[in-house]
């Protein structure tokens, strides 16, 4: 009873997490730099490797803490507003990438890129027929997107723990068939990522998005091995809400993409 509660909030103990963090976030970034002016991709790896370090040490605390009951109320509506910050990063991030393709196509004249020579997209470049493996890829993300909505409602007002999985299963096994569909649209692309403005935007908005699919995915797969140990009730479920806010976000995002760059800009 000394150790009991009086109030709504989690009190952090002291922890390593955001120094490590930091730490790792600089190394990553000074090892791309590194890596872009040719010099070595090591230090850029080893900042990955530690930031990924620091992402599974943190968050496994996390989840720990859910388990033993101090994600109260008042602690969830704080996780819920930083998950909703980060989706508006995110949101912001993608809109650099959707203003350079209309800028480039709507006023298609870089010196820069002269070849693009009021002509979008530029003379040589085959685009993608948007009614083929485009339009597959979108419809395995929107139904990917259903399985999740269907696990949560099993979740949240069911509380069918086998619709759970179930549904998690399937927005999994549709994540990576759309990585692996994407890798192999990359593989056939009649132009390459440097050369010309189109092909670097193309592949650096679908690429970023086609990453993020693949943090979605793992995100997901986290979830599904919560569910397996026994996690989550239709009361707290925190974690899996966040996944699937992300997941949806992924694909009002390839919606965007889909119409924009496939259609519009093909």
């Amino acid at each position: 009873m000394a150790h009991e509660k009086n109030h709504d909030y989690h009190i952090l103990p002291p922890s390593p997490w955001p120094l490590l963090g930091s730490l790792a976030g600089f190394v990553l970034l000074f090892g791309a730099v590194l890596y872009f002016h040719d010099v070595t991709p090591w230090v850029m790896i080893a900042g990955f490797l530690g930031t990924f370090y620091v992402m599974y040490g943190w968050w496994s605390e996390v989840v720990a803490e859910s388990n033993v009951g101090d994600h109260t109320p008042v602690v969830k509506i704080g996780l819920r507003y930083g998950m909703l910050l980060f989706i508006i990063s995110e949101v912001m991030f993608f809109s650099a990438w959707f203003w350079t393709f209309f800028k480039h196509a709507m006023y298609p004249m870089s010196d820069n890129y002269p070849a693009v020579d009021g002509q979008w997209p530029p003379a040589g470049i085959e685009t993608f027929d948007p009614w083929h493996l485009p339009l597959i890829n979108t419809l395995i993300l929107l139904c990917s997107g259903m399985a999740v909505t269907w696990a949560h409602h099993a979740l949240a007002h069911e509380n069918n723990r086998k619709d759970l999985k179930t549904g998690l299963i399937i927005a999994v096994v549709l994540g990576v068939l759309f990585t692996m569909l994407q890798a192999y649209e990359y593989t056939h692309a009649a132009f390459g990522f440097d050369g010309n403005i189109y092909g670097a935007t193309f592949f650096m908005a679908t690429g970023f998005h086609g990453f993020h699919v693949v943090v979605g995915t793992i995100f997901l797969f986290v979830c599904l091995m919560r569910a397996y140990a026994g996690h989550f009730t239709p009361e707290s479920h925190v974690g899996f809400e966040a996944a699937a806010w992300y997941w949806h976000f992924v694909d009002v995002v390839w919606l965007f993409l889909f119409a924009a760059i496939y259609i519009w800009g093909g």
